[in-house]
Parts: structure tokens; C-alpha cells; sequence
């Protein structure tokens, strides 16, 4: 195939025997990977019809190479590496959505229909607050597109009064610590065309690595407790406060494996019955009853749990609406929902458009 080495084909078609093919043709782009040793922007690297083409940062807007598609062209901001507070009270407005997993064109026809960004992909929300509890990376095709226009909107945000709250999941842990048993087989391309293994392209000398890296697994907003999979009552059991818990998953996303198996408190985190994992509201023989729930929302001060993870075909409600899945299946790449909470009433955002009332299952 021209303009493909050979060695580099039959590489990815032998590691892709069990997924589907990827896109090795003249035609695959991506990008941009933005390196910033020491926290400067110095320069980017970008997939051109299969050809991969590095640029240097001379100014905060990143341009893409000719003939390189319509990839993202970001402006940069110096308030990535800022850690946010991760308790909120009076917002009157939240909006919240989960498990993205690199389908672009959803998430954005669904926040253009819903007044969250405007025509041209800008923050449209105000001082409202907007959610996004995990899971950006793996499955989908454009997991890039998603981390650049959220990063945007994370800083229009804030000059608007509002916030934007990024929340760790269990696949960006995943990732950034090197398991990339789920990424789509576009990023094998990338991989192989830069050189550099796909973690390592949101390392911590990159923009959006250090931008991940400074945000929150679990947030508090009035009286709503998000995170990506869920809290069990395990976390009863530690003496972790949301505080702490934010801490060490910082402190740990670079750290082996291995290592965290060997702490019983990080092991928990990570793994086990932790807050991106857990799926006790839903199904199994260990599944949470009412009185269980009523606990974990006395000990957080809270009347609402929020959580993505567990897939949903709608925004669902749960123990009167105690419990609230917000993972409305986007990975799939056809439609989705999200939750909306104005002056504490709880609708479903609609993919089409429009608001229903959330009634609980």
C-alpha cells in the first residue's frame, strides 16, 4: 500500500485480528498530540492522510499542516494545570452526561440541540455548570476531537462565570496507565506512524495529559454527588473524604499497577468496589437496596448520587430518583441524553431536542 511502510501493515493487521481492521489507507488523520516539556507548549504532531507531520508552537492557537482535514486547531490556555474546588453550592443550573467514549459527532449534535454550545461549538451555558462523569478515551473513533473541544469549553466556561467538571473514569485511568486493550484500531495508525505508544500521547509532558491531570474523580454540587461508576458501601469503611479520594487519584494515575495492589486504600480507589467501577445500583447479587442508599447519601450530606458507567438506553432515575444514571449509551454512536437540573427539578435532555421529566424506574 502506498505510502504505508509494509512492516508497519502487517503489524497492525496481525494486532487487529480480533477487532476490526484499521483505516491503513492514504487516508487516516489525527491529531493534534501537543508536547509541553516543563509545561510549555512546544510542538504538536499530526497524522496528515497517513503521513505524520510535526509543527512548532509559536503562538496560543495550534494551526494544523495543510491537507490535514478539519482536526481541531485549539487554543492553548495556562489554566490546564489548575486543580478546581470539587464542592459547589447555589449553582442553579447543572447539566451533566457520561461515557462519551470518542463519539464526537453525538456528543456534539447533542449539545448543540441542547443550548449547551452554540453553532459554533462555543459555551452557551452561562454560570451554569456542566458534568462530564468519565470515560472520554477508548472504543470510539474520535476520542481526540471529544478531549480538545471539552478542554476548550472547560475555559470558556470559566470566563462565563460557569464550570466545567471533567471527571475521571475508569478507561481515562486505564489509559494513562497503559492499558489500551480498548482503543480504537484508528490510534494503532498513530501509533505507529509517531513511534510513541498511545498513553504516551497524553503523557505528563503533553497539553492534555497535564490538563487531565489536574481534574477531579468525584465532585459535589448542592445536593448531588457525581462520579463515574458509583459509591459503595465500602467507602464507609475508609476514612476518605472527597478531598482525600480527588488527592491520591492524582497523586496515583501515573503509578504501575502493580503498585497500587499493594495498598489496600489505592487498590480500593482503582479497583475493587471504587468510585469508577462500581455498578452495586444496578445488577448482581450484591445490588444496594433503598436502606443502603439512604447511608451513603447521609454520610456525603447529599439527596442525589449521579453516575455513568453502566450503560442506560435513557437518563434514568433510580430509588425515587436517589440514584441517577446518566450514561445513556453514547459509545454506540447513534443518539443520547443528558440530565438537567434547574432550580433542583430533574429533566432528561433529549437528543432531538426538548426536556421530559425524570421519573424514577
Amino acid at each position: 500500500m502506498k505510502g504505508f511502510p509494509l512492516v508497519v501493515m502487517m503489524t497492525l493487521l496481525t494486532a487487529c485480528q480480533s477487532a476490526p481492521i484499521p483505516d491503513i489507507s492514504n487516508h487516516v488523520t489525527d491529531g493534534p498530540y501537543v508536547f509541553a516539556p516543563d509545561r510549555k507548549p512546544d510542538n504538536a504532531s499530526w497524522i496528515c492522510h497517513s503521513e505524520h507531520k510535526q509543527t512548532h508552537i509559536d503562538s496560543p492557537k495550534v494551526l494544523r499542516p495543510e491537507n490535514c482535514g478539519e482536526l481541531p486547531e485549539p487554543t492553548l490556555h495556562k489554566l490546564k494545570n489548575t486543580v478546581e474546588a470539587d464542592s459547589f453550592t447555589g449553582v442553579d443550573t447543572i447539566v451533566a452526561l457520561s461515557d462519551i467514549h470518542g463519539q464526537y459527532d453525538v456528543m456534539v449534535t447533542l449539545l448543540k440541540n441542547q443550548g449547551v454550545i452554540d453553532k459554533d461549538h462555543n459555551w452557551a451555558l452561562g454560570k451554569a455548570h456542566l458534568v462530564i462523569t468519565g470515560d472520554m478515551f477508548d472504543r470510539g473513533p474520535q476520542v481526540n476531537e471529544v478531549l480538545w473541544l471539552i478542554y476548550q469549553l472547560d475555559k470558556q466556561a470559566q470566563e462565563a462565570g460557569g464550570r466545567l467538571h471533567l471527571l475521571m473514569g475508569n478507561h481515562e485511568q486505564m489509559v494513562l496507565k497503559g492499558d489500551l486493550r480498548d482503543i480504537h484500531p484508528r490510534y494503532q495508525v498513530t501509533e505507529a506512524l509517531t513511534g510513541k505508544n498511545y498513553d504516551a500521547l497524553y503523557g505528563a509532558d503533553t497539553e492534555l495529559g497535564q490538563w487531565l491531570r489536574s481534574k477531579h474523580t468525584l465532585v459535589k454540587i448542592n445536593d448531588m454527588l457525581f462520579m463515574h461508576g458509583g459509591i459503595s458501601p465500602d467507602w464507609l469503611e475508609t476514612d476518605l473524604t472527597i478531598s482525600k479520594a480527588n488527592d491520591l487519584y492524582r497523586e496515583h494515575i501515573d503509578t504501575p499497577k502493580q503498585e497500587i495492589k499493594q495498598s489496600e486504600l489505592l487498590n480500593f480507589l482503582y479497583y475493587k468496589n471504587g468510585p469508577t467501577w462500581y455498578r452495586g445500583y444496578f445488577k448482581g447479587k450484591n445490588m444496594l437496596n433503598e436502606k443502603q442508599i439512604d447511608q451513603l447519601l447521609a454520610h456525603f450530606g447529599v439527596n442525589h448520587i449521579v453516575v455513568g458507567h453502566t450503560s442506560q438506553d435513557r437518563v434514568l432515575g433510580r430509588f425515587n430518583n436517589k440514584i441517577i444514571a446518566i450514561d445513556s449509551s453514547i459509545k454506540k454512536g447513534q443518539s443520547g441524553e443528558l440530565l438537567w437540573v434547574e432550580d433542583g427539578k430533574l429533566s432528561r435532555g433529549l437528543y432531538e431536542g426538548g426536556k421530559v421529566d425524570l421519573t424514577s424506574d
